[in-house]
């Protein structure tokens, strides 16, 4: 932790300097008390609503959570959990605890002084803040720190409008603390905490706003906080500030020193937080075998989120506890209509009211300011709606189950649903119930559009159809879950459920197989991917797996000539979902063309290295590849499109745009006969030219020529290229090409391996290489080449003599070394002093 210390001012008097001691025993007064206010606020975990009474002590539940170093603070508009169920990487990632969020790693010197914390609604940052606050409050970690200020950007939106010093907005919050000096404030090691950065309604004008460094003048609150996260104010003091990823970019990244993400639950902390949450322990090993069965793994990779794990935890103990023959949900449809049933009390008030009343109001609350993209609400939203709280509070326990409530230290109250998902289900069973009690579409582009009947039954293909292409024109998938909530909100399993627990009006059952029919069309067209991928979620929440079940007759025969696109797309989805270690991604495998390729980037999404080499891919398929480099969930470390000699310069330029976006991991990029030439390597070297992760490029066998390496060595020579790996064999190089490289080489170098073979560097090229061999920064461990006559091998030999600790491989290949330039090399290999252990000349071997 960031220990904020400052010099005694000269000037200070003998009286301050005598006080001290006294201002010390003040300032431990007061940590005491705001330790002991923390304790006891941040004890309890409540995992539902406050008024539901399902608090539980935080040391009992907590399971801790992955939270990873790294990423960007770029906008992620992919629907959070849509996007969770697309990535499948089950690798081991580098992972923080939550109480060295503010540490310095094993290769750092100093602590991050100001942290963003990133992470999907539910996915437990909240639950991170309190542990760590919990932790230090009862003396269990970071007791470096002083005092530690959280805040709610929720609670903050309440007191938006009035001004502010940072002493008084302290202690209007924390009242323990009213007895701190100014200067306690800066002599004191100090974090503010600020959870929820995406619920902010403040601009946050970093650009404008004034710049303020004393901690009792009175200014706005938005100038107040840009002043404090940015530095100016309190400068020595950390800041930790938490959000979902599309809000990341309300603060400039500049000011962050570290970002970090919590990924929630792996496998074992999932197993791990059932057992902890139900006390009965066969009955939580039930649960878990229900969720990692393979009909049910959807529902298990939604159990990365924390939220999700309690949502499920509570509806299946409940349905275990009713009776253990009952058929437990399959879908997440099932999972939450089983969730709201467990929530409701059936019973009319005086008011003449039922739940199921309450429910459609509430859905339409969901539903309206779903459309608008809210997620918090206020009482008059609720009055809108025909909802009194009050009153709701008294009569009925649906409203106090599924709202939770904020009020913090101030009158004005805020509303928001125990999830998103929670919010698109009750919007999507509005929707429903709506058209089948009136007729009215309201996903209809009219308004209040009435649907005729068909034989005495309205045909709910129309409401499905609206559903369907709502949720494929949306560019951020904010309809998808509603759409999979309202197709399986439609089957008569669910709509009995309703119907026997709610209330709901019973209706004669429904066939969807026309919607069923229409989504198959909508996949075989359907070029997004990832669309596809929710209307296989779709068709699961409609019962059909009939796509699915064809791909598994095929694949179990090894024929995937049969294949149409469809097929491919739901072979996708099967391994999405599937127990598979997707890691490696061979396109081989299946079949090669640019067509399979784009059905099957899901799977390419989830990788970690792909091989789509010899494929007969075209450029056409760059633009695919880069939009997964682009994704934030993509894991792709290592790409190999070798042998694709129409990929050309087209394609590497739009493969480009995915190499430069600050998402991309790739670390290992094979482009050997692709058809590049200089105009590619233009494209490769202003991808990389900012930063790169990239450790290995192979680019042998094309048309490179000098000019293409000049402009490689553009970027080889930038202090932010981490190349290790650089392979050049067979592309028309000669001696410019070695002065190039040798430049960009000069000062640096992270290069470990050279392949410079098949090209005629002549005598001048190799001479260059071998002034640059004598640096000593030089870290070259293995060279190739080819056509090295007898002269070139003497100056390698001296070149090695004079920096003898690190080239361990020498390949000359189709050379002529002469006898004085073989000895030479060969008493080199036979010298301990040296590191070359293995000399490859000719067509010849030399012991290794």
């Amino acid at each position: 932790m960031v220990q904020v210390t400052q010099a005694s001012s000269p000037d200070r008097t003998d009286e301050t300097k005598d006080a001290s001691p006294k201002n010390k025993a003040n300032t431990q007064r007061c940590r005491d008390n705001l330790k002991s206010f923390l304790e006891n606020t941040t004890k309890d975990l409540s995992q539902g609503t406050k008024e539901d009474g399902s608090s539980t002590p935080l040391d009992k539940i907590y399971t801790e959570l992955y939270i990873r170093r790294g990423g960007s603070g770029e906008v992620n508009s992919e629907h959070e959990v849509v996007n969770l169920e697309c990535k499948r990487s089950s690798s081991e990632e580098k992972k923080i605890q939550v109480n060295d969020i503010l540490q310095p790693l094993s290769n750092e010197e100093n602590p991050p002084q100001r942290v963003l914390t990133k992470g999907i609604a539910g996915i437990g940052k909240s639950v991170a803040v309190q542990k760590f606050t919990h932790d230090w409050a009862t003396g269990e970690a970071n007791q470096t720190t002083d005092f530690i200020f959280p805040f709610t950007f929720r609670d903050l939106n309440l007191i938006k409008d009035k001004d502010w010093s940072l002493v008084t907005l302290i202690c209007h919050y924390f009242e323990e603390v009213k007895d701190l000096e100014k200067s306690d404030y800066s002599e004191s090691s100090v974090l503010f905490i600020f959870d929820g950065l995406d619920e902010s309604q403040l601009p946050l004008d970093f650009n404008n706003n004034e710049m303020c460094r004393d901690v009792t003048k009175t200014i706005t609150l938005d100038i107040l906080l840009t002043n404090l996260i940015s530095g100016q104010l309190l400068h020595k003091a950390s800041v930790w500030i938490t959000s979902r990823p599309a809000a990341a970019t309300k603060i400039p990244p500049k000011f962050f020193h570290r970002v970090t993400e919590v990924r929630g639950f792996n496998d074992e902390q999932k197993e791990e937080y059932f057992q902890k949450k139900v006390s009965d322990k066969e009955m939580a090993q039930k649960i878990c075998d229900h969720l990692q069965s393979k009909t049910q793994r959807s529902l298990y990779i939604m159990c990365h989120i924390p939220v999700f794990c309690w949502i499920s935890a509570t509806a299946l103990q409940s349905i275990l506890t009713e009776t253990e023959e009952a058929e437990l949900p399959k879908t997440v449809t099932e999972m939450y209509t089983h969730f709201l049933i467990i929530q409701t009390k059936l019973k009319e008030y005086q008011e003449g009211e039922t739940d199921k009343d309450v429910i459609m109001k509430l859905g339409k609350l969901a539903f309206e300011q779903l459309q608008k993209g809210n997620i918090l609400f206020y009482e008059n939203e609720f009055k809108s709606c025909g909802i009194d709280l009050k009153q709701a509070a008294v009569n009925s326990g649906v409203c106090t189950q599924i709202i939770r409530k904020e009020s913090g230290l101030h009158k004005q109250e805020i509303y928001s649903f125990i999830h998103l998902s929670v919010q698109e289900f009750l919007a999507a069973l509005y929707v429903l119930e709506t058209f089948l009690d009136s007729g009215e579409n309201l996903l209809s582009s009219q308004t209040s559009v009435k649907v005729p009947s068909k034989k005495g039954e309205r045909p709910i293909f129309l409401l499905h159809q609206n559903a369907v292409d709502m949720a494929l024109f949306s560019n951020n998938g904010q309809w998808d879950l509603f759409l999979r909530f309202l197709l399986g909100l439609s089957q008569d399993k669910n709509q009995e459920l309703l119907q026997k627990r709610v209330g709901f009006k019973g209706r004669r059952p429904q066939s969807n197989q026309e919607t069923i029919n229409f989504i198959h069309e909508k996949i075989k067209k359907l070029s997004n991917s990832d669309k596809s991928i929710n209307l296989f979620h779709c068709l699961n929440e409609l019962g059909d797996q009939s796509l699915v079940e064809q791909v598994q007759k095929y694949q179990s025969s090894g024929d995937f000539g049969k294949l149409l696109p469809e097929h491919w797309s739901a072979l996708a989805f099967q391994l999405l979902v599937s127990n598979e270690d997707l890691d490696f991604f061979d396109l081989k495998k299946y079949e090669r063309s640019d067509e399979v390729l784009e059905r099957l980037l899901p799977v390419l999404n989830a990788s970690k290295r792909a091989s789509l080499s010899y494929c007969d891919l075209t450029d056409r398929c760059c633009e695919n590849i880069s939009s997964v480099l682009s994704s934030k969930s993509s894991g792709l470390e290592e790409l190999d499109l070798s042998g694709n000699s129409l990929l050309t310069d087209s394609g590497v330029k739009l493969l480009s745009d995915g190499l430069k976006s600050p998402n991309c991991k790739l670390q290992r990029l094979h482009l050997r006969w692709c058809g590049i030439t200089a105009a590619g390597c233009r494209s490769l070297a202003s991808a990389h030219s900012d930063s790169s992760d990239l450790k290995e490029l192979n680019l042998s066998l094309n048309f490179l020529e000098d000019q293409g390496v000049e402009l490689l060595s553009y970027w080889m020579r930038k202090p932010q290229c981490r190349l290790e790996i650089l392979s050049l064999s067979g592309c028309m190089l000669s001696t410019a090409s070695c002065r190039s490289l040798t430049f960009a080489f000069s000062d640096s170098s992270d290069l470990r391996e050279l392949n410079l073979s098949g090209n005629n560097l002549e005598y001048q090229g190799v001479e260059l290489l071998s002034d640059w061999l004598r640096k000593p920064h030089c870290r070259l461990e293995i060279l190739r080449l080819s056509f090295c006559t007898e002269r070139c091998c003497e100056s390698l030999a001296s070149a090695l003599e004079s920096n003898p600790s690190h080239l361990r491989e020498l390949t000359l290949h189709r050379s002529d070394p002469g006898e004085s330039g073989l000895k030479l090399l060969s008493d080199l290999q036979e010298n301990k002093r040296y590191k070359l252990q293995t000399l490859r000349v000719s067509k010849g071997f030399i012991r290794t």
